[in-house]
């Protein structure tokens, strides 16, 4: 019983902060999702239920998404995807975990001291990759991409349609490469469907939200998500 009420605590919040920043799923649900079931469980929940969620509002913000950054970010992550793959049958996943989160943690905090990089096409590859990367180790794609539209001061609406609409390309293909070649079970596919009424719930909350916070306090709950994750992370490891 303890374990239902935690995965509908997590679907529930995890898909409000999904629909008002556009990133919010994975960097929540992973982590905690981790402390329910296996790894692999766990990943898969999340590349189905957020791919759920960017099919949902894709329509409702396809004015706001720069398609030439999804672009970019989908060949960039073509590379990735494969990487992340042999990264997560391959290394130990500790150790890759603890990596990231020290990662998270130093580039938020020189992200917190005004640190900026100009937005250029051969950086969109870059960040395409490391998400593609993440995606499929870790599953996880928003960290790497959240880090680099927040390094190059994106507007709030920009960085959600467009990474929801990166998010549509990169969650399908990771989910057809993790069940391809972790495979899949079961109660993988019956959590997510119950989750689903939660993950309307999340939908209707979170576009109420994302009109009522203006860009300063998006990024002050930016910096809180990135330096949650990596602090979790960090301390589940040590």
């Amino acid at each position: 019983m303890e374990s239902i009420f935690l995965f509908s605590f997590i679907i529930l919040v995890a898909s409000i902060l999904q629909t008002s920043t556009g990133f919010g799923f994975s960097i929540i649900a992973t982590p905690l999702l981790l402390l329910i079931f296996e790894p692999r469980e766990a990943i898969q929940i999340n590349l189905v239920i957020s791919l759920i969620i960017s099919c949902a509002l894709i329509y409702k913000i396809r004015h706001d998404v720069d398609l030439g950054i999804v672009k970019r970010f989908g060949w960039g992550s073509v590379f990735g995807l494969p990487v992340g793959t042999v990264i997560f049958l391959l290394i130990d996943v500790e150790v890759l975990t603890l990596i990231i989160s020290v990662t998270i943690l130093l580039l938020t905090i020189l992200l917190m001291m005004r640190f900026r990089l100009k937005q250029t096409n051969h950086r969109d590859y870059i960040a395409g990759g490391f998400s593609g990367a993440f995606t499929t180790s870790i599953g996880m794609p928003g960290p790497p991409i959240l880090l680099y539209f927040s390094s190059t001061n994106t507007s709030k609406e920009t960085l959600r349609a467009t990474t929801l609409a990166f998010y549509l390309f990169i969650y399908m293909i990771s989910l057809i490469i993790q069940v391809v070649a972790a495979g899949t079970s079961k109660q993988i596919w019956i959590a997510s469907a119950w989750s689903l009424p939660l993950v309307v719930i999340g939908l209707i909350t979170g576009q109420i939200l994302f009109k009522r916070i203006n860009q300063v306090l998006f990024q002050k709950l930016t910096y809180g998500l990135l330096l949650f994750t990596g602090i979790y992370l960090l301390i589940e490891q040590l």
